[in-house]
């Protein structure tokens, strides 16, 4: 099971829920809690900062509401560990349950009621972090700022994201290298993106010029370290999707996603032959393998050989 903050990153435990929550607003973001008028309910709090990420996991040991003004400069991506919560955001209400995902946007006020069973983890993301991320995906960025739709979405069914952000609270713990911050905050950045609806269009410009195979093969080796999109090979080649499915299947003789997904682990395989290269995971995680094992096992399949194996060749 991924972990998500052990006890190293332990902050208080069994507290006060105020104390909980003045360490929250100083931390986290500004908010009011209301908590049942009897009882002393029994909070903890963990927290670690990891580049300009702030990862927190919360329980307050109670039912509590939790309101405040608009964000406006951050996004909180909340999961619920246990128990439940009831957003009413612009008066529409969603009930969120275990595993589930939900995502505030700067612009959005903040209503939420959780159950005294409930444990959530959050990320604190900066608006500068995700629109760095559009743009060097080349994706219009949207004029009024990037808005997340307000769905449900369930954390196992986001393609390895659980996976990524284990991995991030295991280098939070201990201490990774600042260029290894700076990797992993772009890559979920970049996998939100991806992976959730949003008001982003994510198609490159063309110019009038352009269009055909070779123009999309050029694409994808310019861009094999961000998330290359069926929309964007779409955008690229000219083509429908069922044309641009035929136009790989004649040239290559693989769907679009199977070919950058060779071409992905051929890139890698190369950088791991460089004596510059610093580790395995570095290198899977900028081409976008978020579950390292699977990644392994599919290097292993196309190379004959684990991709450790091929890096402490080469050192």
């Amino acid at each position: 099971m991924t972990v998500l903050l052990s006890e190293r990153s332990q902050i208080f435990q069994r507290a006060d829920a105020y104390a909980v929550s003045d360490y929250v607003n100083q931390h986290v973001g500004s908010h009011c809690i209301r908590l049942p008028p009897k009882g002393r309910p029994q909070a903890s709090i963990s927290h670690r900062t990891f580049s300009s990420l702030d990862l927190c996991r919360i329980s307050y040991g109670a039912p509590v509401r939790v309101t405040s003004v608009a964000l406006e400069t951050i996004y909180h991506l909340q999961i619920l560990l246990t128990g439940h919560c009831r957003s009413n955001s612009r008066g529409v209400e969603h009930v969120f349950g275990p595993g589930e995902i939900l995502l505030i946007n700067p612009d959005d006020p903040v209503d939420l009621t959780y159950s005294a069973d409930c444990e959530k983890f959050i990320i604190k993301l900066p608006v500068r972090l995700l629109e760095n991320a559009c743009l060097e995906q080349q994706w219009a960025l949207p004029q009024p700022g990037i808005r997340f739709a307000t769905a449900r979405h369930a954390l196992s069914e986001m393609g390895g994201f659980a996976q990524l952000l284990g991995l991030i609270c295991h280098e939070a713990e201990n201490a990774a290298e600042p260029h290894m911050q700076g990797l992993y905050e772009r890559i979920v950045a970049n996998k939100l993106l991806a992976l959730l609806g949003s008001n982003v269009l994510r198609v490159v410009p063309q110019s009038a010029q352009g269009g055909g195979f070779e123009t999309v093969r050029e694409f994808v080796e310019q861009h094999l370290t961000d998330d290359i999109s069926i929309e964007q090979l779409m955008a690229v080649a000219k083509v429908s999707e069922r044309s641009l499915y035929s136009l790989f299947e004649r040239q290559v003789g693989l769907s679009p996603r199977d070919y950058v997904r060779r071409r992905k682990l051929e890139r890698v395989h190369a950088r791991l032959q460089l004596s510059s290269t610093r580790s395995v995971t570095e290198v899977a995680l900028d081409h976008g393998f978020m579950h390292l094992g699977r990644f392994s096992e599919a290097y292993r399949q196309r190379f004959g050989e684990l991709p450790s194996q091929t890096w402490k060749r080469h050192r």
